[in-house]
């Protein structure tokens, strides 16, 4: 009979019990998500293209422009689930009516919700419930909105509230063109390890042997071609790029071994048909090393994508050794090395100079997201983490700066009600993330700052 009574009274407070969980309930999160919000962040990682150049026009019924179909393919969304494809110039209820069942199986996923936020904040509606008419109109809206480019000015800058946006121009990596008055050049030096013949670059955004030729210089030797990247690394900054990034764990393993200057000596110049996979890696793993040490020389920091890309060989755990043999490079691990969040953890508690980036992570799975910034703040410094959208469009990177706010707000309510952090504590390590962190590794970005000096407008036409 005890145990019944017990039961009854359980069952009652379950409402209670369940309420006391949902954190985003409580009144400390909204007090903090609430004082997060306000903060201009510094936003570490995009790919925002040239507004005449973004990837997600197509050709709809009015003329070539962006449509809801755009955003979804151009989204990370078609990483995990298929969507209709779009066929130039057809009627959008053509498409919805076979789109609109695309999503059942994917309502849970973080790369579908992460885009829910700038629906419902920007267009007023609830994608999850969306009618066909619901639907027609959103397209509608979308289309107009990208006729002009403020509309990208508008979602970043006051919707999302983001003062500086660093961003990598893979599609014109040595071209150094601002593509916007809010963005921070980074110089992407993914290609650059594979430079041991010219025929590697078929890409010219990728070529370093065009780019040597613009500035008058030769490449006939591993030594002329290590040159040109240092005057690659010295342009670059005097173009007002400060950090590097890389994205080779698509491509290749973590793993960069120590290659002396005899073994790559002997493969430059050589074509890839003629070279034996051994051969090729020893080359590249030789020039990462030296693009480690230019990071340090030219004090550019260095950002690597870790984890979720060849998960076979994106562990952060792989790059430890030349972390711990270049302790004056910085490196800032991107992603959390997602799955692996907690090795990602272990390399920045023992070395000062790693820091960890959560761009993409909330986006990837936002449950991993908060137990990344739980653990990551119980074991480093909060000064050395950031985070970043890593999108391509406005509501893309709306979407991933909500998450991201969101999730940090979770984390710090909960160690505020657990009695881990003083609020006053809390505010200052969200502070940190969104904008003070990037501030105090890259200080040249404080003359960049203008929020409350002017308003961005677009250029006309």
């Amino acid at each position: 009979m005890i145990r019944y009574l017990l039961a009854l009274a359980l069952i009652a407070q379950l409402p209670q019990i369940v309420g006391a969980q949902s954190t985003r309930d409580s009144t400390t999160y909204k007090r903090v998500a609430a004082q997060l919000d306000r903060v201009a962040a510094i936003d570490t990682h995009d790919h925002l293209w040239p507004f005449e150049r973004l990837p997600a026009r197509v050709e709809t019924e009015h003329g070539k422009g962006i449509n809801l179909f755009g955003i979804w393919r151009n989204s990370y969304y078609t990483g995990i689930n298929p969507l209709t494809a779009w066929e130039p110039g057809q009627k959008f209820d053509a498409w919805w009516s076979k789109a609109k069942h695309d999503f059942d199986n994917a309502r849970a996923t973080s790369f579908y919700r992460y885009q829910l936020p700038a629906f419902q904040d920007l267009y007023g509606v609830d994608f999850d419930r969306i009618t066909d008419e619901q639907a027609r109109k959103l397209d509608e809206r979308i289309y107009r909105n990208y006729l002009d480019q403020q509309w990208l000015y508008e979602v970043v800058t006051q919707k999302a509230n983001i003062e500086l946006m660093f961003n990598d121009p893979y599609w014109g990596r040595y071209t150094f063109e601002p593509e916007y008055p809010f963005a921070v050049r980074v110089l992407n030096v993914s290609p650059l390890i594979r430079g041991f013949h010219a025929e590697e670059f078929p890409e010219k955004a990728d070529d370093p042997y065009l780019f040597a030729r613009q500035q008058g210089l030769k490449i006939e030797s591993l030594d002329d071609y290590l040159k040109v990247l240092d005057h690659l690394f010295r342009f670059g900054k005097e173009k007002g790029c400060v950090c590097l990034k890389t994205t080779v764990a698509y491509q290749r393993t973590l793993q960069f071994d120590r290659v002396s200057h005899q073994q790559a000596a002997e493969v430059f110049g050589k074509k890839r048909g003629t070279l034996s996979p051994e051969q090729v890696k020893q080359f590249e793993d030789f020039i990462m090393w030296r693009l480690v040490e230019l990071s340090a020389k030219h004090g550019l920091p260095f950002q690597i994508h870790t984890g979720q890309a060849r998960i076979q060989g994106s562990n952060p755990m792989l790059l430890v050794d030349m972390i711990d043999a270049n302790r004056k490079t910085t490196f800032i691990l991107f992603h959390g090395g997602y799955p692996w969040v907690g090795e990602s953890a272990v390399i920045a508690m023992k070395h000062t100079n790693v820091y960890l980036d959560s761009c993409w992570l909330p986006t990837l799975s936002y449950t991993m997201a908060k137990r990344a910034y739980h653990e990551w703040l119980e074991a480093m410094p909060s000064n050395r983490i950031m985070w970043g959208a890593d999108c391509n469009h406005a509501e893309g990177i709306y979407g991933a700066t909500v998450f991201t706010r969101r999730c940090i707000a979770e984390v710090l309510a909960e160690k505020i009600d657990h009695g881990d952090l003083t609020e006053e504590h809390a505010l200052r390590i969200g502070r940190q993330i969104l904008r003070d962190n990037a501030l105090e590794l890259f200080p040249q970005l404080k003359e960049r700052l203008w929020k409350g000096k002017k308003e961005l407008k677009a250029p006309p036409g």
